[in-house]
Protein backbone atom coordinates (compact mmCIF):
# COMPACT_ATOMS: atom_id res chain seq x y z
CA UNK A 1 0.00 0.00 0.00
CA UNK A 2 1.44 3.46 -0.52
CA UNK A 3 2.11 5.87 1.89
CA UNK A 4 0.41 9.38 1.49
CA UNK A 5 2.66 12.42 1.48
CA UNK A 6 2.38 14.01 5.01
CA UNK A 7 3.70 17.51 4.22
CA UNK A 8 2.72 20.66 2.06
CA UNK A 9 4.67 20.73 -0.89
CA UNK A 10 4.84 24.40 -1.50
CA UNK A 11 5.75 24.76 2.35
CA UNK A 12 8.81 22.30 1.29
CA UNK A 13 9.62 23.83 -1.96
CA UNK A 14 9.96 27.38 0.05
CA UNK A 15 12.12 26.33 2.65
CA UNK A 16 14.17 24.37 0.21
CA UNK A 17 14.64 27.03 -2.33
CA UNK A 18 15.31 29.40 1.23
CA UNK A 19 18.11 26.80 2.03
CA UNK A 20 19.56 27.23 -2.00
CA UNK A 21 19.19 30.66 -2.08
CA UNK A 22 21.33 31.23 1.43
CA UNK A 23 23.70 28.58 0.86
CA UNK A 24 24.17 27.78 -2.49
CA UNK A 25 23.88 24.04 -4.53
CA UNK A 26 26.88 22.83 -4.21
CA UNK A 27 27.49 24.08 -0.27
CA UNK A 28 23.63 22.29 0.82
CA UNK A 29 24.00 18.53 1.48
CA UNK A 30 21.00 16.52 1.42
CA UNK A 31 21.65 16.28 4.88
CA UNK A 32 20.87 20.26 5.26
CA UNK A 33 17.63 19.25 3.54
CA UNK A 34 16.37 16.79 5.18
CA UNK A 35 16.68 18.72 8.80
CA UNK A 36 15.35 22.20 7.26
CA UNK A 37 12.75 20.58 5.44
CA UNK A 38 11.52 18.10 8.27
CA UNK A 39 11.18 15.30 5.53
CA UNK A 40 13.03 12.09 5.84
CA UNK A 41 15.25 10.92 3.06
CA UNK A 42 13.11 8.84 1.89
CA UNK A 43 9.98 11.49 1.01
CA UNK A 44 12.70 13.61 -0.44
CA UNK A 45 14.36 10.84 -2.85
CA UNK A 46 10.72 9.34 -3.89
CA UNK A 47 9.15 12.94 -3.94
CA UNK A 48 11.86 15.02 -5.87
CA UNK A 49 14.13 12.31 -6.96
CA UNK A 50 17.13 14.16 -5.25
CA UNK A 51 19.22 17.48 -4.86
CA UNK A 52 19.36 18.20 -8.13
CA UNK A 53 16.03 17.55 -9.48
CA UNK A 54 14.36 19.22 -5.72
CA UNK A 55 17.05 22.44 -6.69
CA UNK A 56 15.21 22.51 -10.07
CA UNK A 57 11.75 22.80 -8.47
CA UNK A 58 12.58 25.42 -6.01
CA UNK A 59 14.25 27.26 -8.81
CA UNK A 60 10.66 26.93 -10.99
CA UNK A 61 9.00 27.83 -7.48
CA UNK A 62 10.92 31.24 -7.24
CA UNK A 63 10.71 32.14 -10.65
CA UNK A 64 6.92 32.18 -10.26
CA UNK A 65 6.60 33.62 -7.28
CA UNK A 66 9.07 36.34 -8.69
CA UNK A 67 7.47 37.27 -11.58
CA UNK A 68 4.16 37.08 -10.50
CA UNK A 69 4.90 39.78 -8.04
CA UNK A 70 6.54 41.83 -10.58
CA UNK A 71 3.80 41.45 -13.28
CA UNK A 72 1.13 42.04 -10.62
CA UNK A 73 3.22 45.28 -9.75
CA UNK A 74 4.20 46.19 -13.38
CA UNK A 75 0.12 46.10 -13.95
CA UNK A 76 -1.13 48.51 -11.12
CA UNK A 77 1.39 51.40 -12.89
CA UNK A 78 0.15 53.32 -15.52
CA UNK A 79 3.81 55.72 -16.16
CA UNK A 80 6.38 53.46 -17.28
CA UNK A 81 9.33 55.66 -16.01
CA UNK A 82 7.60 55.82 -12.06
CA UNK A 83 7.15 52.06 -12.33
CA UNK A 84 10.53 50.99 -12.90
CA UNK A 85 12.17 53.45 -10.98
CA UNK A 86 9.62 52.14 -8.32
CA UNK A 87 10.56 48.46 -8.78
CA UNK A 88 14.56 49.09 -9.12
CA UNK A 89 13.95 51.17 -5.72
CA UNK A 90 12.17 47.96 -4.10
CA UNK A 91 15.00 45.91 -5.40
CA UNK A 92 17.11 48.21 -3.86
CA UNK A 93 15.49 48.10 -0.51
CA UNK A 94 15.06 44.29 -0.49
CA UNK A 95 18.57 44.30 -0.55
CA UNK A 96 19.57 47.22 1.88
CA UNK A 97 17.35 45.39 4.47
CA UNK A 98 18.91 41.38 3.88
CA UNK A 99 21.10 41.74 6.36
CA UNK A 100 22.52 38.21 5.31
CA UNK A 101 23.38 39.78 1.30
CA UNK A 102 21.96 36.58 -0.59
CA UNK A 103 20.99 38.56 -3.10
CA UNK A 104 18.97 37.42 -6.30
CA UNK A 105 18.28 33.88 -6.58
CA UNK A 106 18.74 33.39 -10.06
CA UNK A 107 21.40 35.83 -10.19
CA UNK A 108 23.28 33.17 -7.35
CA UNK A 109 22.41 30.06 -9.32
CA UNK A 110 23.90 31.54 -12.54
CA UNK A 111 27.20 32.88 -11.22
CA UNK A 112 27.53 29.25 -9.29
CA UNK A 113 26.49 26.76 -11.55
CA UNK A 114 27.37 28.80 -15.34
CA UNK A 115 28.66 27.50 -17.32
CA UNK A 116 28.60 23.93 -16.70
CA UNK A 117 25.39 22.90 -16.09
CA UNK A 118 23.33 22.91 -19.64
CA UNK A 119 20.26 22.30 -17.70
CA UNK A 120 20.00 25.19 -15.44
CA UNK A 121 21.79 27.68 -18.40
CA UNK A 122 18.72 26.64 -20.25
CA UNK A 123 16.56 27.39 -17.10
CA UNK A 124 18.04 30.60 -16.78
CA UNK A 125 17.83 31.32 -20.53
CA UNK A 126 13.92 31.04 -20.10
CA UNK A 127 14.00 33.23 -17.07
CA UNK A 128 15.72 35.70 -18.77
CA UNK A 129 13.28 35.39 -22.02
CA UNK A 130 10.29 35.22 -19.20
CA UNK A 131 11.24 38.69 -17.70
CA UNK A 132 12.06 40.45 -20.96
CA UNK A 133 8.92 39.53 -22.03
CA UNK A 134 6.53 40.63 -18.79
CA UNK A 135 8.96 43.79 -19.28
CA UNK A 136 7.92 44.36 -23.10
CA UNK A 137 4.11 43.31 -22.13
CA UNK A 138 3.97 46.21 -19.73
CA UNK A 139 6.03 48.92 -21.77
CA UNK A 140 3.64 47.84 -25.30
CA UNK A 141 0.43 47.93 -23.18
CA UNK A 142 1.90 51.36 -21.54
CA UNK A 143 2.85 53.03 -24.78
CA UNK A 144 -0.62 52.18 -26.34
CA UNK A 145 -2.45 53.82 -23.62
CA UNK A 146 -0.31 57.08 -23.43
CA UNK A 147 0.79 56.88 -26.81
CA UNK A 148 4.56 57.25 -25.50
CA UNK A 149 7.84 55.41 -26.75
CA UNK A 150 6.46 54.03 -30.15
CA UNK A 151 9.76 55.30 -31.88
CA UNK A 152 11.39 53.35 -29.82
CA UNK A 153 12.40 49.64 -30.16
CA UNK A 154 10.38 48.41 -26.75
CA UNK A 155 11.84 44.76 -27.35
CA UNK A 156 15.74 46.30 -26.81
CA UNK A 157 14.43 48.34 -23.75
CA UNK A 158 13.03 45.35 -21.86
CA UNK A 159 16.06 44.01 -22.49
CA UNK A 160 18.15 46.89 -21.45
CA UNK A 161 16.42 47.07 -18.44
CA UNK A 162 16.08 43.09 -17.70
CA UNK A 163 20.03 43.42 -17.56
CA UNK A 164 20.08 46.74 -15.82
CA UNK A 165 17.36 45.08 -12.63
CA UNK A 166 19.98 41.97 -12.57
CA UNK A 167 23.03 43.86 -12.14
CA UNK A 168 21.36 45.95 -9.84
CA UNK A 169 20.68 42.64 -7.63
CA UNK A 170 24.31 42.00 -8.20
CA UNK A 171 25.84 45.69 -6.91
CA UNK A 172 23.03 45.93 -4.28
CA UNK A 173 24.51 42.51 -2.68
CA UNK A 174 28.15 44.01 -3.09
CA UNK A 175 27.92 47.30 -1.61
CA UNK A 176 24.12 48.01 -0.68
CA UNK A 177 24.27 51.82 -0.52
CA UNK A 178 20.91 53.15 -1.23
CA UNK A 179 21.63 56.62 -2.38
CA UNK A 180 24.02 55.65 -4.89
CA UNK A 181 22.07 52.67 -5.86
CA UNK A 182 19.35 55.32 -7.04
CA UNK A 183 21.62 57.41 -8.62
CA UNK A 184 22.39 54.59 -10.93
CA UNK A 185 18.43 54.00 -10.96
CA UNK A 186 17.87 57.93 -12.27
CA UNK A 187 20.35 57.32 -15.28
CA UNK A 188 18.77 54.23 -16.04
CA UNK A 189 15.17 55.64 -15.92
CA UNK A 190 15.88 58.14 -18.81
CA UNK A 191 16.11 55.94 -21.32
CA UNK A 192 12.22 55.84 -20.99
CA UNK A 193 12.04 60.00 -21.79
CA UNK A 194 10.16 60.54 -25.04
Amino acid sequence: MARTKTFDEKEVLNKAMELFWENGYHATSIQDLVDKLGINRASLYNTYGGKYELFNRSFEFYREINSNRIREFLATQPDPKKAFRRLFEMAIDESVKDECRKGCFVVNTTTELIPGDIEIQKKLLENKGFMEGIFYEYLLKASEKQGILIEKDLSTIAKVLFTFYSGLKVIAKIKPDKDELMNSVNSMISLLDQ
